[in-house]
């Protein structure tokens, strides 16, 4: 996913979950791992440090 679009899916889940952003995206990348999409876990994992970018220091 190029970077872009992981600030988009990033800003749209926050935007949607607040603060439980991350425990959905943490799920999502779970499940890939589990079902061997690797390349896909490591465009949640992006989107998960994305996350933590907008949250900003010290807030979790």
């Amino acid at each position: 996913m190029d970077p872009i679009k992981t600030v988009e899916y990033a800003r749209a889940l926050y935007t949607a979950h607040g603060g439980k952003a991350e425990a959905e995206v943490a799920e999502k990348v779970r499940h890939c791992e589990a079902a061997g999409r690797k390349a896909e876990a490591e465009d949640w994992q992006a989107v998960r440090r994305a996350i933590a970018g907008l949250r900003g220091p010290h807030q979790g």
